[in-house]
């Protein structure tokens, strides 16, 4: 146990040890709800190395955790050569190079079978709607009561709840702009929409 530790606190290991403590923070915070698998999604693009597919977090934590692994064991067996400290000074450093490079390969194989864990595109979802004209199903909208039906982009069509408080005429049949959602109410706040002023399809 004293030679794995002594090889996971001193160079080349100490580096992807140092990472592997910030990893492992990094989940427990998951496991409480405190951070997201996605966090640092729109922040790092891993695609580039050859590791999309799945959450940033996800390929970087197999990546430091492999090469942790790779070092850990490379040091341990230099130590066991019985060869001059300088020869294994030296090849520290190699090691530290292959640790990575194994690590990023393997690490990219195990990333193609998890992507299909996750899906690239995002689910439906209500917002999209906003900013979408509608048309009014109900005889009337206000402050507590309303329906009206919106197109999607695939042209499927759905029936939500709107809103307004400005006291506009809002009828039957009539045309809505809904310009924002009520995450708590679950609605839409719908405004009249003049046919006149659609500035056609936004680019």
């Amino acid at each position: 146990m004293a030679e794995f530790w002594q090889a996971a606190t001193t160079f080349p290991t100490v580096l992807s040890t140092a990472a592997l403590v910030v990893v492992v923070g990094f989940w427990l915070l998951v496991l409480v709800g405190a951070a997201g698998t996605d966090a640092f999604d729109t922040d790092v693009n891993t695609g580039a190395l050859g590791l999309g597919g799945v959450p940033v977090t996800v390929a970087s934590s197999l990546l430091i955790l492999l090469t942790w692994f790779f070092s850990l064991t490379g040091s341990v067996l230099l130590t066991r050569t019985g060869w001059p400290d300088l020869a294994v000074h030296l090849l520290d450093v190699v090691l530290l190079c292959a640790a990575w490079v194994g690590a990023w390969r393997l690490t990219r194989a195990l990333v193609r079978p998890l992507a299909k864990l996750f899906p690239d595109e995002r689910g439906p979802s209500l917002h999209d709607f906003v900013g979408s004209t509608c048309t009014i199903r109900t005889g009337r909208v206000d402050g507590a009561f309303g329906q009206a039906e919106v197109a999607a982009e695939d042209g499927s069509t759905a029936v939500v709840q709107v809103r307004q408080d400005d006291g506009s005429l809002l009828a039957l049949g009539s045309r809505g702009l809904l310009y924002a959602y009520d995450d708590t109410g679950g609605f839409f706040w719908v405004a009249p929409f003049d046919e006149a002023l659609d500035p056609g399809p936004r680019g």
